[in-house]
């Protein structure tokens, strides 16, 4: 592989999830990237010797896998492009919120590097993307984010990120859209109920329950 040489979209697919699980925390594995990426085993595995080959990952003894540098580099730049890319479909198109990410997928890859610096340029460099997932090199303002589900009762806290891992689940998106859960808004953690799996929120005049599964995707800041 030629150090200049720049990965193909499907490439760019898997470094942009290794990238994402990597960053937080999460030992990247073939079977999850089949989960996330909707493809089968084998066909993850025939890619992934591909991308060994052209040494954009690598491989350790217990099957996980690692960014290499150059793999890392073209990583943050899909990641940047599909961010800037949503907020593009959020502002001048106006695509719906919960909507704008699947977009963003089919459109990243041809984004140009004028085209990204301009769009840089526009949005006034953003730090994070229209769900609150920080941009690459801008980890840091996560550091007091915390899974709703793991907010204690009675704490009014302010949402600032949806994680990655549910952004292609349209029914979890939607539900989060119509009920205004999305970055910025403000919210009450009012009361936990093992029993039914679910947490009450409250958003303005309404009562929100919503899944702790959900709610561990979720993360918010307290308000002191």
């Amino acid at each position: 592989m030629l150090m200049d040489s720049k990965p193909t979209p499907t490439i760019e697919d898997y470094l942009g999830v290794i990238f994402t699980l990597s960053r937080d925390g999460e030992k990247v594995i073939g079977a999850r990237l089949a989960e996330l990426l909707e493809v089968s085993p084998p066909t993850v595995t025939v890619t992934l010797k591909r991308m060994v080959r052209d040494k954009w990952v690598s491989i350790d003894d217990k099957k996980q896998i690692h960014l290499t540098p150059s793999g890392e580099k073209a990583a943050r730049a899909v990641i940047r492009r599909h961010m800037l890319t949503e907020w593009l479909l959020s502002r001048v198109l106006n695509i719906p919120w919960s909507e704008i990410h699947t977009e963003a997928d089919k459109l990243e890859h041809s984004i140009s590097q004028d085209v990204e610096e301009r769009l840089i340029s526009t949005l006034k460099d953003p730090s994070a993307c229209p769900h609150g997932n920080p941009m690459p090199g801008q980890e840091s303002i996560t550091e007091n984010w915390l899974p709703i589900a793991e907010i204690p009762e009675g704490t009014r806290c302010k949402i600032k990120r949806i994680h990655e891992s549910i952004k292609n689940d349209p029914q979890s998106m939607k539900f989060l859209e119509e009920n205004r859960l999305f970055p910025e808004t403000i919210i009450l953690v009012q009361k936990k109920n093992p029993v039914k799996n679910t947490l009450q929120l409250g958003v303005g005049r309404s009562i929100i329950n919503i899944s702790f599964d959900l709610a561990k995707m979720v993360f918010a800041e307290k308000i002191t």
